[in-house]
């Protein structure tokens, strides 16, 4: 990895901080050496995850939210994690053709991202974008996720405040309560509100966040918007705001972000691991005869897992 790449990405060149995040989603030769050059200067940026049921009408309120942080003066990186089909490993741009015209402003950079297959699975790489984002001067950087999922809620975790998006009539609550969202939202939103049954929602909601325990006693606000006519947008602003001025007062911020240490430093050992097994000879002979011989139901996955395992450790 040149110096001059880094230089260009930490003065917030938009095509060298492209380069960057494709070196690091591919995990070419340089990532590594990239990601050890640009982490003391992260850590300065609001990075905001949000999340939620399909159809929730995500991607219309990272926009409008974006727009409101660009017309306060700052700049904002935003990440889209794209499905991906898991045979051809393409992405679904969709997030790109919806934001196509907030993406012409200089400041403001989106990405759209997928697994891809990598190893490090979508949260790894996801998270290295977002440093290399925060290191390139970005003030805020959004985080959209697909759905509710354990990527999902990992790569939440790892964002300084978590948005849960919501809408009235679609039994979201229940859905929350599966995926352990209610845990992990500091800010609920319900979008969509001009729809009937919004008070409803609210009600449960309330209800579920009155049982559920918080190690730092924050009540999350559930604010109510209607992001296609640009309302709420602000009072979303102040919650993130509030939540983080929050966590500023107390340990609260020291405890999350060294949690958010303890699981990248995991996932990357998982990687490497991973990435040794494979790479020795005669894995990849064996991994086809026991994908085979499972396949035929002439064994298991564990007990194939097992076998790997004696043979490569």
């Amino acid at each position: 990895m040149s110096a001059d790449l880094i230089d260009k990405v930490l003065n917030g060149d938009p095509r060298s901080i492209a380069r960057a995040i494709t070196t690091v989603e591919n995990g070419v030769d340089g990532s590594v050496e990239l990601m050890k050059a640009i982490f003391s200067k992260t850590g300065k940026a609001l990075v905001i995850g949000i999340t939620g049921a399909p159809g929730a009408g995500k991607s219309s309120l990272v926009d409008k939210l974006a727009l409101h942080y660009k017309n306060h003066g700052e700049r904002v990186g935003i990440i889209c994690v794209d499905p991906t089909s898991p045979f051809s490993g393409g992405a679904i741009l969709g997030d790109r053709i919806r934001m196509a015209t907030l993406g012409l402003d200089k400041n403001v950079f989106i990405r759209s991202m997928a697994t891809r297959g990598n190893l490090g699975g979508l949260s790894r790489a996801t998270v290295d974008a977002v440093s290399i984002l925060d290191a390139a001067g970005f003030d805020k950087v959004i985080v959209e996720t697909v759905g509710v999922g354990q990527d999902e809620v990992e790569i939440v975790k790892a964002a300084d405040v978590s948005v849960v998006v919501l809408v009235p009539g679609m039994g979201d609550d229940i859905q929350a309560i599966k995926a352990g969202i209610m845990e992990i939202g500091d800010v609920f939103v319900i979008n969509k509100a001009d729809r009937e049954g919004v008070l409803r929602t609210q009600k449960e909601l309330e209800a579920l966040l009155s049982l559920a325990h918080r190690p730092d006693f924050w009540n999350p606000p559930i604010v109510k918007t209607i992001a296609t006519e640009n309302k709420g947008i602000e009072d979303l602003s102040t919650a993130i705001e509030s939540y983080r001025a929050f966590q500023s007062e107390g340990e609260a911020s020291l405890t999350r972000r060294q949690a958010i240490a303890r699981w990248r430093l995991t996932e990357l050992l998982r990687e490497r691991l991973l990435r040794n097994i494979l790479s020795r000879n005669g894995t990849e002979d064996t991994l086809d005869r026991l994908a085979l011989e499972i396949a035929e139901k002439r064994t298991d996955v564990y007990t194939a897992a097992e076998e790997l395992l004696k043979t490569q450790l």
